[in-house]
């Protein structure tokens, strides 16, 4: 029995998988197990912020393999501690929840924005107001959260309180907003069509809530750690949430989650009201040291930007592309007359990873790509858009 089989035979198909086993990677290129090679436009969907198996990422995820895997949250770890510091000094953030994905980090912003309007006002003001076209996890309550009916069939009944506005509709969202406790948004929809937020919608919103006192949750678990060229996407927009989510690329292709918090609602969570048995795993923070190292020193971020602004003057050159959205290294594609996952099944057959995001191409390659990786792998997307 082959491994797509064996796969098949024993593991739920959750995900309309390709024909391709992969095996093992390098830098920005993966091997499948016929030794066939693929340049990496996807980075597993935003998270190998770093490519794969880094070289200082590697030797400190081992190490830490070697000397602790795991104890509890009952005990205190350097490592989680040093994570931690560098984060929150990295986000201007007070204090850091660690869990184990995005719609983990997301369940800790919900719980944490309506125990802070609990302890304040009282019940009644429970609502998470979230916009049409967002996603923000696959749990029953950030599956509520997300504004998109193609993720909501099956599952009912989904746990209430979330209410859904439309993105850049200030007279909307403003309706909304009765018996609220959070409005909570990505800068960029990454699932929804790699869409960005307009400033003065995001100005609006902040401005709203800081005067009904309604948190502002920014879901950054894809924009977040770098991919928009800024450590936080909320930079570009000159906003600082009062809560925000990481995930994804926190540490370079170990599972967690970061939920962080300003002094407004940092003590809010207290003993017993939240907790996690993986939460700040050594392994997973001694990754997401390195990745924090990397992604904050001198000029990072600007390369980031560099290369973005790279990719979208080479791919607004050719004939196929209507338009390209996005920010930095999360970029959309959106095609004249072809279909994107048609698009992305023929790169794979090329040597080239690639995503989709509704009906665009999506790209998220790693942060630190090279241009001689970015036109090798653009050529074979040149050559597909050609036909």
């Amino acid at each position: 029995m082959n491994t797509i089989e064996k796969f098949n035979d024993n593991v739920m198909h959750t995900y309309g998988r390709y024909d391709v086993v992969l095996e093992k990677g390098s830098e920005r290129t993966c091997v499948d197990e016929n030794g066939k090679e693929y340049i990496d436009f996807g980075s597993g969907i935003g998270t190998n912020s770093l490519g794969f198996c880094d070289e200082d990422w590697s030797e400190a995820v081992c190490k830490q393999v070697k000397s602790i895997q795991h104890t509890s949250n009952y005990y205190y770890t350097k490592v989680q501690a040093d994570f931690a510091e560098k984060l929150c000094k990295a986000t201007g953030y007070s204090k850091v929840f660690f869990g184990n994905s995005g719609a983990e980090a997301n369940e800790c912003a919900i719980k944490l924005a309506r125990k802070y309007s609990f302890d304040k006002y009282g019940k009644g003001r429970h609502n998470i107001v979230t916009l049409v076209n967002s996603f923000h996890g696959r749990t029953l309550s950030t599956l509520a959260a997300t504004g998109q009916d193609v993720f909501h069939n099956y599952f009912f009944p989904f746990p209430e309180g979330f209410v859904y506005a439309n993105a850049n509709d200030k007279a909307d969202l403003e309706s909304k907003l009765d018996g609220a406790c959070a409005v909570m948004m990505e800068f960029v929809q990454g699932e929804g069509g790699v869409n960005c937020l307009d400033k003065d919608f995001v100005d609006f919103v902040f401005d709203i809530c800081a005067k009904k006192d309604i948190l502002v949750i920014a879901d950054e678990v894809q924009t977040g750690v770098g991919r928009t060229g800024k450590f936080l996407a909320s930079e570009h927009f000159g906003v600082h949430p009062d809560i925000t989510t990481l995930a994804k690329g926190l540490a370079g292709g170990v599972p967690v989650g970061a939920c962080l918090a300003d002094e407004k609602c940092a003590e809010v969570l207290t003993k017993g009201t939240h907790g996690s048995t993986f939460g700040g795993n050594p392994i997973a923070c001694a990754g997401g040291n390195v990745v924090a190292d990397k992604v904050t020193a001198p000029g990072f971020l600007d390369e980031v930007t560099a290369k973005g602004e790279y990719f979208r003057e080479k791919l607004l050159a050719l004939d196929e592309v209507e338009s390209v959205s996005g920010i930095g290294l999360m970029i959309g594609i959106k095609l004249k007359t072809m279909n994107a996952a048609d698009v992305a099944a023929k790169a794979l057959e090329k040597g080239l990873l690639i995503l989709t995001a509704k009906e665009k191409v999506r790209l998220l390659p790693p942060l630190n790509i090279t241009y001689d990786e970015i036109d090798r792998g653009l050529d074979i997307l040149k050559s597909i858009l050609k036909g």
